[in-house]
């Protein structure tokens, strides 16, 4: 498996983008030592496709599918290609707060602590649906691992298409979600323009 070996905050400096996307609390207080250059149309655009993939740990190829996917779906392509990436089994732990970031949901998932359905799930880009039930597994409900996750995701606000017991670390996907419900700071329309050329 592929893996982005790059520091974080360096990432989201050279992106633009508050490391609280992320989960992660830190501040960078270094600054960009970069000259003012004219950014191209094409720049811009990549930026935004970088953004996306970092945000949600995708990488190219699977990216590109999602855009394929999102593309013979109906409506429109940009808000489709948020949806599925939000839909994202990795990214409904993160958002439940069963996880700090959402790299720590990809590997709660690779190592088989999710069950969704009654049924386990390894697979983080697994894609949920309406009226799934996504929960912790029994046995490790109890450890310190997720006792320690909750004390740090206790406050995070849990979006309005979510039901989520923390309880009991089970929740329910009510709906997908709509761009307006998505607070991913990512013009997906310059992504569509980027691919549709």
């Amino acid at each position: 498996m592929a893996v982005d070996r790059t520091p974080v905050l360096k990432r989201c400096r050279s992106l633009g983008l508050d490391p609280i996307y992320l989960g992660i609390d830190k501040k960078s207080t270094r600054q960009l030592k970069r000259a003012n250059r004219k950014v191209s149309e094409y720049g811009t655009q990549l930026k935004e496709k970088q953004k996306a993939k970092f945000i949600y740990g995708v990488l190219e190829k699977p990216f590109r599918n999602y855009y394929k996917k999102a593309d013979r779906m109906q409506g429109q392509t940009g808000e489709n290609l948020m949806v599925l990436l939000e839909s994202r089994l990795d990214n409904v732990l993160f958002r439940m707060g069963f996880a700090r970031t959402r790299k720590e949901a990809r590997q709660i998932v690779d190592h088989k602590h999710v069950l969704v359905n009654g049924k386990c799930v390894n697979i983080p880009s697994y894609l949920v649906k309406a009226g799934d039930t996504v929960e912790i597994k029994e046995k490790c409900k109890g450890s310190e691992r997720y006792k320690g996750i909750l004390e740090v995701t206790g406050g995070r606000l849990v979006p309005n298409w979510l039901d989520v017991d923390q309880e009991n670390l089970k929740g329910v996907v009510k709906e997908l979600p709509t761009r307006e419900e998505i607070d991913v700071p990512v013009n997906e329309m310059l992504i569509v323009e980027l691919y549709s050329k």
